[in-house]
């Protein structure tokens, strides 16, 4: 089912209380270690990394959570990591259980970070899917609240929110170059902007979700792994993903997992930004000119998470 504007300012203002307005930097095109001999461009980085809960996902996850009565048995979710986190997060500020399925291929980080914060964690399987089998049936046990990663309504109307917010702050960006998983964020993203901007999807060449779907003119299962499987990896693109993305995404392209990286590491060792792999996707397609902006284009790179064990950056 499409999501609205209305839906998206209605999602704002439920969630305005519990999560963070994070900051849009802009930059010099020069700044980014790109390659020589391109003309200059203006770069907005969206700091998205420091929401709450460490990615984007906490706006869906409050919307969904506020928007509905929550049973005894509290809050359920399948995650490779994030989507698990933000839902632990919201369900403590609520003051409800929550019970988070993650699949092996998911960071101890995040499963250490799950615990924290109260959240039961169960390891189970070897890809999400698995996990969100497993998830499936036991909220059919329990009848907890069920968050989906990335294909519900209130999840794609709360990740919309973001986009809202970069037009508040800076006005409409020529493009905005955004990493696809099962594809909430995009989703959210391209409702909001509605053609007035560009929106690029950007994907590991190991997970390639929305990509194969364009390829095949409708979702189908892929195999996913790659150095960005535990935020990126849906065997699947969601259904209100694959419906937003025919009409309001320009393009997909996919990204090595050398250059996702460099990319990653160049955001820590230049910018002192520590972020996962998912997040450093759209300086990577720039940076390896698979973008090539044209002179004077206000590109915004969303910067969508920070859930990275800091250690392997060194």
């Amino acid at each position: 089912m499409p999501i609205t504007r209305q839906e998206i300012e209605a999602a704002a203002e439920r969630i305005a209380p519990h999560v963070r307005q994070t900051p849009l930097w802009r930059l010099p095109s020069s700044a980014l270690g790109l390659p020589a001999g391109g003309a200059p461009f203006e770069v907005w980085l969206k700091l998205e990394q420091l929401q709450r809960s460490g990615s984007f996902k906490a706006r869906g996850m409050f919307n969904r959570l506020l928007s509905h009565t929550i049973p005894a048995a509290g809050v359920i979710a399948a995650s490779g990591g994030n989507a698990g986190i933000a839902t632990a997060v919201a369900a403590r500020a609520l003051g409800v259980r929550a019970e988070i399925f993650v699949p092996s291929v998911s960071s101890a980080a995040k499963r250490a970070t799950l615990a924290s914060l109260g959240a039961t964690v169960v390891v189970t399987g070897d890809a999400y899917a698995d996990a969100l089998a497993a998830c499936d049936a036991r909220q059919r046990e329990t009848g907890a609240l069920m968050t989906h990663a990335y294909d519900q309504p209130e999840v794609v109307a709360g990740a919309g929110t973001l986009a809202r917010e970069i037009e508040q702050q800076q006005g409409l960006p020529d493009s905005v170059l955004v990493s696809v998983g099962g594809g909430g964020l995009i989703a959210g993203l391209a409702a909001w902007f509605e053609g007035r901007s560009r929106v690029i999807a950007l994907e590991p060449v190991l997970a390639p979700t929305l990509h194969r779907a364009r390829e095949a003119g409708e979702p189908v299962d892929v195999a996913v792994s790659g150095i960005a499987a535990d935020s990126l990896g849906a065997r699947r693109i969601g259904t209100i993903a694959w419906e937003v993305s025919q009409q309001q995404v320009a393009a997909s392209h996919l990204l090595e997992d050398d250059a996702i990286r460099a990319a990653q590491r160049f955001l820590w060792t230049e910018l002192r930004l520590a972020v996962e792999p998912a997040a450093a996707l759209p300086l990577a397609a720039l940076q390896t000119g698979v973008i090539q902006p044209r002179a004077g284009e206000k590109i915004c790179l969303i910067i969508c998470g920070a859930n990275v064990d800091v250690t392997t950056l060194a």
